[in-house]
């Protein structure tokens, strides 16, 4: 309702200061700033006050600290509207400096929504962290770093004291949950890292203007996919041809194995590094193919010496982000590899990784506060700092390879 109030006083502000900028350069007075700048001056006064005394309103009320009645919220809204419509009108002039008003309203909405941002990973982070915190004070850090077991399921007969001499007691080791995650993404990127690197090396070099048009949003439509099709898939019809291969090969394989999700989570992340690795090595400069040409290089030979070492830094880059995204995959792992947190080197059995261990103690009818549940956050923490490790890691290559060729 406010909503509708406010744009019709923010567009009849613009109007009015439009036409009296207009009416003023008709009698021959000059103002100090294009005529656009006042209209837009006129509108963050009319618009920017509601929109402050709403989100305040909303801040209150999500810290329960007060919540203010609609009526008086609608109404205090109007009338801030209406007195930034009277200001701005009053405010005009051919001295006054409207650019200077309107740029630095913008400044401070783009330090806003920055702010913002940085402000949700934060808080992302220390929330994550301040959980993890209660779970170590009842399980061990490093238990939890170099267990082999896990399972946590008889953690809320423990907690609430209905345990007895015939349950065992919940181990919490997240190795085999760590190894299945890594393993599964190796998989994964044996599968992305060279067919999509070689996918993108032909669309960019190899293939004509004709063919590009056709095979790049073709192989971009593989990241349209939901992942619940790719688990379909991976459980119905990958997963049991390898056990068919498998068993003609003389070897036992579970139908939820580690190869399947793998197979199929790289088939999904290929247009995510073919995408970025185009990109990165249609930007490398002409003159260094033209140059490697001049000095009788063939083509393979310019790609391998030359384009690829220049792109290498988006390459990295873009082979990284495609293991955040095999890393952070549920729905594939779910479905294809099962819940059985092994710790095997053997792709044909079952395994399962962090992401579906966290899904798994969260949902249930288990206390919030209870180890099981209070498991997750320590296994996002560690996987955060793994994360956070790796991208380390891929910054020191990438600043490294800029230097030597920039």
């Amino acid at each position: 309702m406010a909503f509708m109030l406010i744009v019709p006083l923010a567009v009849l502000g613009f109007a009015l200061a439009n036409r009296q900028t207009q009416a003023d350069n008709a009698r021959g007075t000059e103002h100090h700033s294009p005529r656009a700048y006042y209209a837009w001056y006129s509108v963050c006064w009319v618009a920017l006050p509601a929109i402050l005394i709403f989100f305040f309103a909303s801040l209150l009320h999500l810290l329960h600290l007060v919540t203010i009645p609609s009526t008086i919220l609608l109404v205090g809204a109007v009338g801030l509207g209406i007195f930034g419509l009277y200001f701005s009108q009053k405010t005009i002039s051919k001295e006054f400096r409207a650019i200077h008003r309107v740029e630095k309203v913008v400044r401070v909405t783009l330090i806003a929504a920055s702010s913002i941002s940085i402000l949700i990973t934060i808080g992302t982070v220390v929330s994550v962290v301040f959980e993890a915190m209660h779970f170590f004070k009842l399980v061990g850090l490093w238990n939890f770093l170099t267990g082999t077991k896990w399972s946590p399921e008889t953690a809320f007969l423990f907690s609430t004291g209905r345990a007895d001499s015939s349950v065992a007691p919940p181990e919490f080791g997240s190795v085999p949950l760590f190894a299945g995650t890594f393993y599964i993404t190796a998989i994964a990127m044996l599968v992305a890292g060279p067919m999509g690197l070689f996918a993108a090396i032909y669309m960019a070099e190899y293939a004509t203007p004709a063919v590009r048009k056709i095979a790049k949003p073709a192989l971009e439509i593989l990241a349209g996919i939901p992942t619940v099709v790719y688990g379909f898939f991976a459980a119905i019809t990958v997963s049991p041809f390898i056990v068919q291969v498998a068993t003609s090969l003389g070897l036992q394989a579970d139908f939820t194995n580690a190869l399947a999700p793998g197979l199929v989570m790289g088939v999904m992340i290929i247009p995510l590094v073919s995408s970025l690795s185009d990109d990165v090595i249609n930007a490398v400069p002409q003159a260094m193919r033209e140059g490697s040409y001049a000095l009788g290089a063939t083509q393979s030979e310019t790609i391998t010496k030359v384009i690829l070492p220049a792109a290498l830094p988006g390459v990295v880059s873009a082979l990284l982000l495609a293991i955040s995204r095999a890393v952070g995959e549920t729905m594939i792992v779910v479905m294809a590899a099962g819940l059985m947190p092994n710790l095997t080197w053997n792709p044909l059995k079952s395994m399962t990784t962090v992401t579906v261990s966290i899904v798994d103690s969260l949902t249930g009818d288990q206390a919030f506060d209870s180890p099981q549940t209070l498991s997750a956050f320590g296994l996002g923490l560690v996987l955060l700092v793994v994360t956070l490790c790796l991208n380390v890691v891929s910054l020191v290559v990438i600043r490294k390879f800029r230097e030597q060729y920039e």
